[in-house]
């Protein structure tokens, strides 16, 4: 079982680059721990800044460092870096087009017990609205990987969202079929669509195997950048299916569910069933106890799945 979290990957990318790059600047809003910076700050302290528990410094920080030629990734709680400082994220960044990586870490409802103002279930819809804002949901370690390399290739902004815990692996390492900006398609199916993002690509592919011994063949696609949409992706696989199921770590709207719904919807109408979490204050516990309790796991996925065939 996979024991490094997708946030410790990020950092060991970080790292493995900024040794030659020294514009690679990584800040953190006294969350370097939760981070998993820690190793960066103590390795590379003239490329690391705190700036303290102010995210909106954080990211107007970051914001002026891109202007003077450097590649800042701002690493912050996803609950706050979505909230108390969208303003900076969509007029320091997105409407300047400026070079500023944002990561938010601990993403959707990773921080169990601590309740609502520690959830981060709007941040795909907010991020999302904001033009010029790519947001990404990788979902596993490897892709993870993969994403941060691409990124550090380009000079425009991004949401990174992840989660707080290491998750179980949905590729083998050296063979994801990786393209930015493109879903990545786990298995293909005739019957069923399941389209998920982050941590909800792995519970659909494991739907995906129930739904085989019951005779039913699903099409699973890891829908990581939510934002580009992969609206070519979407409509390939709704047209090859009889009903289309999005799973996600979000509010029921503005997410992954509403903007699959308004691709299929325009291009080739199917029954479109969008599995989240509630419109409500989720119940306590960890991330797999919530999962379990709103089915958003395997066996709950794939009896959605059978019901929309029925």
């Amino acid at each position: 079982m996979n024991k490094i979290p997708n946030r410790q990957v990020i950092c060991d990318v970080l790292m493995e680059h900024a040794k030659d790059d020294k514009d690679i600047v990584v800040l953190c809003s006294d969350s370097r721990g939760s981070a998993s910076m820690t190793n960066f700050a103590n390795t590379y302290p003239n490329q690391f800044v705190e700036v303290g528990i102010a995210e909106q410094d954080l990211v107007g920080i970051s914001a002026g460092l891109a202007k003077c030629g450097k590649k800042p990734y701002a690493a912050s709680p996803a609950c706050f870096l979505s909230t108390r400082s969208y303003e900076q994220a969509k007029v320091d960044c997105a409407y300047s087009n400026t070079n500023v990586k944002l990561i938010g870490i601990s993403g959707g409802i990773s921080y169990g017990a601590l309740g609502m103002s520690h959830h981060s279930a709007q941040d795909i819809a907010a991020m999302s609205a904001i033009p010029n804002m790519r947001v990404y949901l990788p979902s596993d370690r490897h892709q993870t990987r993969c994403l941060v390399e691409a990124l550090l290739k380009d000079q425009k902004p991004a949401y990174i969202r992840t989660g707080r815990n290491a998750v179980e692996d949905v590729y083998e390492e050296g063979m994801v079929p990786f393209e930015m900006d493109k879903a990545t398609v786990v298995c293909e199916g005739t019957d069923v669509a399941l389209i998920a993002c982050g941590e909800m690509v792995l519970p659909a592919k494991k739907a995906a195997e129930l739904l085989k011994e019951k005779g039913i063949s699903a099409t699973v696609l890891d829908m990581y950048c939510v934002k580009p949409l992969d609206c070519g992706a979407v409509i390939k696989a709704a047209q090859n299916a009889k009903a289309v199921i999005t799973v996600e770590e979000h509010s029921p709207f503005g997410g992954l569910g509403s903007m699959v719904a308004q691709v299929v919807g325009a291009n080739c109408p199917r029954k479109v069933i969008n599995l989240s979490l509630p419109d409500a204050p989720v119940v306590t516990g960890t991330s797999q106890e919530v999962f379990d309790y709103y089915g958003l796991n395997a066996v709950g996925i794939a009896k959605t799945a059978q019901e929309a065939l029925a």
